[in-house]
């Protein structure tokens, strides 16, 4: 069947296109045109906004649910929650553990990863650990840090062939021959809780570290030893124009101006947005765990945002993929089609994502009309309709 949807406002990379049809035919985007095509079902927009649907690389769960749990369950209830909020597309996201947890959760996801759920589509998964520097663990779990060990992440990634992203401190040893492999695998290396200085991060970029995770979260900073100073992750991955960060933007881990900053200085080509959700994402505040239900740590939802029990530091977050395209308007005060491009575009670009996080004839039907506020109305993954708010 030909879908049209119609009296929308399309955003089409810089552009808000009004006076014309969206056509899509199973999963894929057939036209957008002022043309009238044939069309098996109208679809009236009604003066909503029709966008590609958000790709959210970095998150670990939602809904009750966190993917190291390692059950379908989990993955499938995730996804489904997540789609209602925009994200067509997730990376499913393994925090450090055991070995036999990460396990347990990379043979769940194999067993979901097709399936054609009511939820966004899994491409790929990022592990974000274990190997990390202890000085900016944050909310991981300091048992399970580690350094880089052959063995094991060769072993992970016999598991799965679809690990598209490794967060890893490069100023650890091993972290090279880890690039190297990591890369071997069609897998990202990128920086994350990292207590890395100068050289270390001009290095790593060399070795195919060219991704910041959660910038400024668990990132060194210019610091001073005997009176001289150096610069850390924050810094190197400002000036280096070739280095992409992604940022948390609850309105919570980042403040406006710190927002506006990195866009400034980046620029939104190179900037894109997570979640970093957790369990609690769509639940009650109160006590909650990041990590598996069996082995996680416990930490605590309260002002809209995860904290460690000491409120010593956040704890993932519990935002949503609208949540974080509406701050970019209203807090960075950045254009709409911006914000969407953070939120879409730019996340498929870095990790190699082909065929979606655009409106654009070929491209997957991952579709979302909202409105003004960025309420999502209806979000379709693939050309089938996931989410309908006016739904009975």
């Amino acid at each position: 069947m030909v879908y049209a949807i119609q009296n929308g406002k399309i955003i089409a990379k810089d552009k808000i296109l009004e006076g014309y049809t969206l056509y899509f035919e199973g999963e894929k985007i057939l036209a957008i045109t002022k043309d009238a095509l044939k069309a098996d079902e109208v679809i009236d927009a009604k003066g909503l906004f029709v966008s590609p649907g958000f790709v959210d690389t970095h998150t670990h769960g939602a809904a009750g649910f966190d993917f190291l749990d390692g059950t379908e369950e989990a993955f499938l209830t995730a996804t489904a929650f997540q789609a209602k909020h925009g994200a067509t597309t997730v990376l499913p996201t393994i925090t450090s553990a055991n070995l036999d947890d990460m396990s347990r959760a990379l043979k769940a996801y194999e067993r979901v990863k097709d399936s054609k759920t009511h939820g966004a589509h899994m491409p790929g998964v990022h592990l974000e650990g274990p190997y990390f520097a202890a000085a900016q663990a944050g909310a991981q779990d300091p048992k399970y840090l580690r350094d880089f060990t052959p063995e094991e992440y060769n072993a992970v990634f016999a598991l799965s062939k679809n690990i598209l992203r490794w967060s890893a401190a490069p100023e650890l040893a091993g972290a090279e021959e880890f690039a190297r492999v990591a890369i071997q695998n069609g897998c990202l290396p990128c920086i994350g809780h990292s207590d890395a200085e100068d050289k270390e991060v001009r290095d790593a970029f060399e070795w195919g570290f060219t991704h910041i995770t959660h910038f400024y979260s668990g990132c060194s900073m210019v610091h001073r030893k005997n009176a001289y100073r150096y610069t850390g992750v924050v810094e190197e991955g400002y000036l280096n124009d070739g280095m992409t960060v992604e940022i948390i933007a609850d309105g919570c881990h980042l403040p406006a101006s710190l927002l506006k900053l990195i866009c400034k200085v980046k620029g939104t080509d190179n900037v894109c947005l997570v979640t970093d959700s957790m369990r609690a994402a769509g639940m009650p505040e109160g006590p909650s765990i990041i990590g598996s239900a069996e082995n996680g740590m416990a930490i605590v939802i309260e002002d809209g945002v995860a904290k460690l029990p000491d409120r010593s530091a956040f704890a993932g977050s519990v935002a949503t993929s609208d949540r974080l395209v509406r701050n970019m308007v209203q807090l960075a005060e950045l254009p709409l089609t911006e914000a969407v491009k953070m939120a879409a575009t730019t996340p498929a670009r870095i990790f190699g994502l082909t065929g979606i996080g655009e409106l654009k004839p070929g491209y997957d039907a991952d579709i979302l009309l909202f409105n003004e506020n960025i309420d999502i109305e209806m979000t379709f993954v693939k050309g089938n309709c996931v989410f309908s708010r006016n739904e009975k």
